[in-house]
């Protein structure tokens, strides 16, 4: 056990804890991480919610400047400091605590729906239906844990729509979730891929953690080539709309696309793309602020 380790406590809106989970793995020398939900109301009466991300880093770092550059690119990408929070943060040096373990705590048993639980691997789950679709990884190891709305409605949308024999592509798999799930659902073959190499082998190590044969590269979806009946994007509405026809590109004719990580004010950047790629709506699928569609690819494109 080391003798110390580092605790950044960062104030965020909770929606966008993944998304800031990931930022925190990829920029800072991170081991864990858990939000503490924290609800009040401002003086003008308006209902707000902040809470407290606990980052467990093994070493000091730079944070001041680390969490100002990151801040400032989200912003730049269209997200206001409303739907960020306030990021005000400590950062504090603890002595004599197991810090690879203590990030845990948190962490239980997900029930995405009636069907699919995510289960955090140190935990023992009995399943409670002969179909339920279980899926064990280590929370916070990279982005999509499924506890997040956004991975949680492409799930219930593959539960929906995804056909037994599907080729199934995953775009930006973070930690291959999606594609664990699919697999799981019956799928032909499942591919993620994503332009961060540090969740690459994750990927793959949860692939075999779940028992499915995935396949997982460090690509991004313009260099693709092969097609796919359902396709699955979780990512930031600004990449969904720059990359719309890159997706569209690797659809079959007919084939389903899901897209999610669209805060519902920001619905309309991504609805202007669908229509831009003359993709057909299947469904339109919400969880708290949070919306995700399904689309369909002409039978004659």
């Amino acid at each position: 056990m080391a003798d110390k380790y580092y605790e950044l406590q960062i104030k965020v809106n909770p929606d966008m804890e993944d998304i800031i989970s990931e930022i925190c793995f990829e920029n800072l020398p991170c081991e864990g991480v858990v939000l503490a939900e924290e609800t009040y109301k401002d003086l003008e009466m308006v209902a707000t919610t902040e809470g407290t991300l606990r980052v467990f880093l093994t070493e000091d770092a730079d944070v001041r400047n680390i969490l100002k550059e990151q801040r400032d690119l989200l912003l730049s990408r269209g997200f206001s400091d409303e739907e960020l929070g306030s990021w005000e943060y400590t950062f504090v040096t603890k002595e004599n605590e197991d810090w690879s373990k203590k990030w845990k705590e948190k962490w239980d048993v997900t029930h995405v729906s009636k069907r699919i639980t995510v289960v955090p691997d140190w935990i023992e789950y009995t399943p409670h239906q002969e179909d339920e679709v279980i899926i064990k990884l280590e929370p916070g190891c990279a982005f999509g844990t499924g506890t997040h709305q956004t991975t949680q409605l492409c799930m219930k949308a593959m539960e929906k729509y995804l056909q037994t024999g599907d080729e199934v592509a995953d775009i930006g798999t973070g930690s291959g979730i999606l594609a664990i799930c699919a697999m799981k659902f019956g799928a032909k073959s499942a591919y993620g891929c994503d332009n961060d190499d540090t969740v690459i082998d994750v990927a793959k190590e949860n692939a075999v953690k779940n028992q499915v044969e995935c396949t997982f590269e460090l690509k991004t979806a313009d260099k693709l080539t092969k097609k796919y009946d359902f396709v699955m994007a979780n990512i930031l509405h600004n990449v969904l709309y720059d990359i719309m026809g890159d997706l569209k590109a690797i659809m079959k004719s007919g084939a389903l696309l899901s897209l999610s990580g669209i805060l519902d004010e920001k619905r309309e950047i991504v609805l202007e793309a669908i229509k831009r790629e003359n993709l057909q709506i299947v469904e339109e699928m919400h969880q708290d602020q949070w919306v995700g569609f399904v689309v369909r690819k002409g039978e004659n494109e």
